[in-house]
């Protein structure tokens, strides 16, 4: 469990307070275990009720937004609902690198499976889009991305990457061996250099973070930019990986 010095403010006014979220923190109860702590309430003990605006799952880390009034919380949800408010995401994962940014457009459906994921449908899923930009090759196939969902389904970067044969690293969920063994899917193996060294990486959790949030400040209206910097492990890993590469 992170400790609570782990979890600083980004911003704070009398409207808003977005902090950056260590991983292994949920953002709100445990929906069967209400005793486990969770960001919402670490956060209220310091500064007083808030309202939660949007939700990271609990290994993802970064940019969480909390409204401190009623008011500002409806205006923000307006923009969510609106897909008004940008949310950029890196990642570190298991691909091919892409020579140029590029967008998965498939339908999704949340739940869709046994193992309780996000399932590409395109008779029942819902419309859904998320922007993909490369940002360096690291070591053996290990890249680091930038992903934009603009819609906001359950693991829905994660299902698209896991579509177009690309895995976060760590994420047990989605790698080709948790697929359902009805799938008539062909699926690349792990490169063998991963399998050898992810278990010593510094970053041993879905390695997901929200690293920038984009909206329009809903009472003085002005745009309104947030950027979160990596946690340690995040940045550790990278480091390592590009020493590995040979940058």
């Amino acid at each position: 469990m992170p400790l609570n010095d782990e979890i600083f403010p980004l911003h704070m006014d009398n409207h808003l307070l977005v902090v950056n979220k260590p991983a292994g923190l949920r953002t709100i109860p445990d929906g069967y275990q209400k005793d486990l702590p969770d960001l919402h309430h670490v956060l209220m003990e310091r500064y007083g009720r808030l309202w939660v605006v949007h939700r990271l799952d609990r290994e993802t880390s970064g940019a969480v937004l909390f409204a401190r009034d009623a008011n500002t919380h409806r205006l923000l949800s307006l923009q969510f609902q609106n897909r008004q408010i940008k949310k950029v995401y890196h990642l570190l994962a298991i691909g091919s690198p892409a020579t140029a940014p590029f967008e998965i457009n498939y339908p999704l459906r949340v739940d869709g499976d046994r193992s309780h994921r996000t399932v590409i449908d395109f008779r029942r899923g819902k419309p859904a889009i998320t922007l993909i930009h490369w940002i360096q090759s690291l070591m053996n196939g290990i890249l680091l991305i930038e992903a934009q969902p603009l819609t906001g389904y359950t693991h829905q970067i994660r299902a698209h990457l896991s579509a177009v044969g690309c895995w976060l690293l760590h994420d047990n969920l989605y790698f080709p061996w948790n697929r359902p063994p009805d799938s008539s899917d062909a699926h690349p193996s792990l490169p063998e250099e991963y399998q050898r060294k992810s278990h010593v990486l510094p970053i041993r959790r879905l390695a997901l973070h929200c690293w920038r949030m984009e909206f329009l400040h809903p009472i003085s209206l002005r745009p309104f930019a947030i950027t979160a910097p990596y946690p340690d492990d995040f940045n550790e890993t990278i480091n390592l990986l590009k020493e590995e590469n040979g940058d």
